[in-house]
């Protein structure tokens, strides 16, 4: 695997004192590469050079065009997984995070000819690469290696956790941050209720017409499960979800089952779980099922109240906020500083 150079960014000993008692100095975030299956991917590790060996942490970002610093296509530049790394820092724990393939400095290298079929085993690829990576590093404490997910990269940290396979890295701690909590068209399906319902009570929806949407999206999704086809158009916009052109990415997505990979996650591992009561991607109640499945765990669950997807204070969780450069929820750190050194 290939270490890309470039000039070291230092940074000063002030932007983590705050954070721990005796933090390393001289942080840097060093430009780095590594391989998976023949797409080389780029990120930033985040060490002090020529210290001793000390835990590390893989930071996976959310799902879609979404980089190694949680800056988004559709949302810009929300800095948040930059922010957990600084975080990190202070607690004196090395980490990694990458652009994920077609993010950032990433490109899209053999998928060039099949973009629509990238779906869930080449990000799962990438995250494996990745932790590898970490683990070969002569600054990181091998028995102390932690991975950080958030959203749908909470998968592939699962998987991570659960990798028996030759040479795979054994995983310390997992940190399950606003989770996927079921199989991708199960969730999608318990967002799409959540909005119908909040249209009848809005008036904007009859309550028949809330039930003909879930009717069309329920059976159309039972039919692309069925046949690997979806129907051409869908109402409320939800083509844009589920399309001839996306679904076989999609249904790979969807045949993964968090609460499959959950169960084996060896027991007694260091888990932190997160969710929240402004976030209808990981609504606590949701969560539920992922908790149980979670139980043989060393499991610490953390409802958030008022805090978005993007981990930080906003109980609309508009993503017209989520670039607004906002600290991550005091919430959320004082959870991570209960939880980093387990």
């Amino acid at each position: 695997m290939k270490r890309v150079a470039r000039p070291l960014v230092w940074l000063t000993v002030l932007a983590v004192a705050a954070c721990s008692s005796s933090p390393k100095t001289d942080w840097v975030d060093e430009d780095v590469s590594f391989v998976a299956d023949g797409l080389t991917i780029h990120g930033s590790y985040r060490h002090v050079p020529g210290a001793a060996a000390a835990p590390a942490a893989l930071l996976i970002s959310e799902s879609g065009q979404t980089d190694r610093n949680g800056d988004n296509a559709v949302a810009g530049k929300v800095g948040n997984m930059r922010q957990l790394a600084e975080y990190l820092s202070g607690k004196n724990v090395d980490s990694l995070r990458y652009d994920k393939v077609g993010t950032g400095k990433t490109g899209v290298g053999p998928h060039a000819q099949n973009l629509r079929d990238v779906g869930s085993a080449v990000y799962t690829a990438g995250a494996k690469a990745a932790v590898k990576f970490l683990s070969t590093q002569s600054g990181t404490d091998t028995s102390r290696i932690s991975v950080y997910g958030l959203g749908e990269g909470t998968v592939h940290a699962l998987a991570l956790a659960t990798d028996t396979g030759s040479g795979a890295p054994q995983i310390h701690s997992l940190a399950l941050l606003q989770p996927l909590a079921g199989r991708y068209l199960d969730v999608i399906t318990n967002r799409v209720r959540l909005s119908v319902d909040a249209d009848v009570k809005a008036g904007a929806k009859t309550r028949e017409q809330a039930d003909q949407v879930m009717t069309d999206w329920t059976a159309a999704v039972a039919s692309t499960r069925a046949t690997g086809t979806p129907p051409t158009k869908l109402p409320e916009g939800l083509s844009a979800i589920l399309n001839p052109g996306n679904a076989k990415a999609v249904l790979e997505a969807d045949a993964i089952d968090p609460l499959a990979l959950a169960a084996k996650v060896p027991n007694g591992t260091p888990v932190l779980l997160t969710c929240s009561d402004s976030d209808v991607q990981a609504y606590c109640e949701a969560e539920q099922p992922l908790i149980t499945a979670l139980a043989h765990t060393a499991l610490t669950v953390v409802p958030l109240k008022g805090v978005s997807h993007v981990l930080r204070d906003d109980p609309s969780d508009n993503v017209a906020n989520y670039a607004n450069k906002a600290p991550l929820s005091p919430q959320l750190v004082s959870a991570l500083d209960g939880f980093v050194g387990r």
